[in-house]
């Protein structure tokens, strides 16, 4: 296997603390990042997050996903003591103690994101904390669905139970820029793929301030750990914000170029194990 790697220097390192890592906290994004075209984490991956874990190191799943299906039970297998990032910073969840924090959106600005929808054309994906709706029984729908691997079922937004704190629009790639551009405003707006379902673009909405460097942040507070003691690892632009504010911010070999230039180190491609090699290469950075 081929590895590709960089690595820049920067001043002010920290020193290991009685014989522990220097990261404490490690963060993984899912889609190009925990997963690639197989949809699932590899084996070497858990092998790594074992070791991590082993070594008093936590590790934080980092996703605009919400808290279902696998991405739950992958989450719960990560770290089940730790906390866990969904909807890009909308909400957060500890498996261990089921606690639950969510920045949830205003109902009208709900509304607004539903008529730009209406208006375009666009299939629009309404979330609460760990569940979902859509009115859309089109391809780009259904084709989520699958990559999440939950039913697909068309549900009216009445059906949910809960504060609702994402919507998302599944679009066309060549579509991600008007979709942004359209975005209601005063809201936050963030785009992601996924290389289990290329040619399609997930571009979040959340209120205000909603980031996952925010989410990151509140996590590292909970688990009373600094931000210059934090790996984040990403590929996509949703990820640039993240990848700058933690300690160490690392690029997937198949990230977007912005990331890479971004990035303090550079791995291996997600489905070159480059995952795996991030949380083993957070053990021995300087």
């Amino acid at each position: 296997m081929k590895i590709r790697s960089r690595l820049r220097s920067y001043p002010g390192r920290r020193t290991r603390r009685y014989g522990q890592p220097v990261l404490r906290l490690i963060c993984l994004d899912v889609d190009g990042t925990l997963v690639g075209r197989a949809g699932v984490p590899t084996a070497d991956t858990w092998e790594a997050a074992e070791r991590a874990r082993a070594r008093g190191q936590h590790l934080t799943l980092c996703t605009a996903r919400l808290a279902a299906g696998p991405t739950r039970t992958w989450a719960e297998r990560l770290d089940p003591d730790g906390w866990h990032i969904f909807h890009t910073g909308a909400a957060r969840w500890r498996p261990s103690t089921g606690e639950v924090r969510v920045d949830a959106m205003d109902p009208g600005d709900v509304e607004r994101c539903a008529d730009v929808a209406a208006t375009h054309g666009w299939v629009i994906e309404t979330y609460t904390w760990d569940d979902y709706v859509v009115a859309d029984d089109g391809p780009l729908a259904v084709g989520h669905a699958a990559l999440l691997d939950l039913p697909f079922r068309v549900r009216p937004r009445t059906d949910l139970d809960g504060e609702v704190v994402r919507v998302q629009y599944v679009v066309p790639i060549a579509d991600t820029a008007a979709v942004l551009a359209a975005a209601p405003e005063g809201l936050d707006a963030s785009a992601a793929t996924s290389p289990a379902m290329p040619g399609a673009a997930f571009v979040s909405i959340t209120r205000p301030g909603v980031s996952k460097a925010a989410g990151i942040a509140a996590v590292a507070s909970e688990l009373e750990v600094a931000m210059d003691e934090v790996m984040m690892v990403g590929d996509g632009h949703n990820d640039l914000p993240a990848i700058g504010a933690v300690g160490w911010g690392v690029a997937m070999g198949n990230a977007e170029p912005e990331v890479i230039e971004a990035a303090r180190l550079v791995v291996a491609d997600v489905d070159a194990g480059g995952a795996a090699e991030a949380i083993d290469r957070s053990a021995h950075l300087p």
